[in-house]
């Protein structure tokens, strides 16, 4: 995963959405797509931008694909971002 797929990912509202409710627990991309107003390809494309970026896990169960959160990857960022607010102490 480079920094850069990460913020691109990160940068569209619906992207962050879609993070938002893989929060509660995994869902297909049909379940996804009930939440937005916007066409089921159209969802499957931010779920490609976002497995690119390593932000979410997709598995097959059954005849669905499910997606989850991949939350090491949160991790990686938030002591990415926490190195800039220790700067300087030691």
């Amino acid at each position: 995963m480079s920094i850069n797929e990460l913020f691109k990912a990160l940068s569209d509202e619906n992207r962050r959405k879609i993070l938002d409710l893989l929060r509660f627990g995994d869902m297909t991309a049909g379940d996804i797509a009930k939440h937005f107003d916007i066409s089921k390809p159209g969802i499957s494309q931010h779920l490609s931008v976002l497995k690119n970026a390593n932000l979410v896990y997709a598995f097959k169960k059954g005849q669905y694909v499910y997606y989850s959160l991949n939350s090491t990857v949160f991790q990686e960022v938030m002591k990415w971002i926490i190195q800039f607010n220790s700067k300087g102490e030691k």
